[in-house]
């Protein structure tokens, strides 16, 4: 059974933010006064094809602390779902 990983990185709240403070910068220029800050990450799905949900999710957390986040910057989350 396939299914698909929700994968949300963000940089840690300790690091600069420096993509999110340009368009934060950008949306004051343009008036939007009210925005008190903007933070930047990345999304990505990912399809696992497992018969086991567990399993599926074992191997997003892998991927994601391998290849698709920088454990030393980055958090993650991720949701699992099912592919109907």
């Amino acid at each position: 059974m396939p299914y698909t990983a929700k994968i949300k990185v963000t940089l840690r709240r300790s690091i600069l933010d420096v993509q999110g403070k340009a368009v934060e910068h950008a949306l004051k220029n343009l008036g939007y006064g009210t925005v008190e800050s903007v933070r930047i990450g990345k999304y990505i799905e990912v399809t696992i094809n497992e018969e086991e949900q567990l399993q599926a999710e074992r191997i997003a957390n892998e991927i994601s602390q391998k290849l698709l986040s920088n454990p030393v910057m980055e958090n993650y989350s991720l949701e699992l779902e099912l592919v109907k």
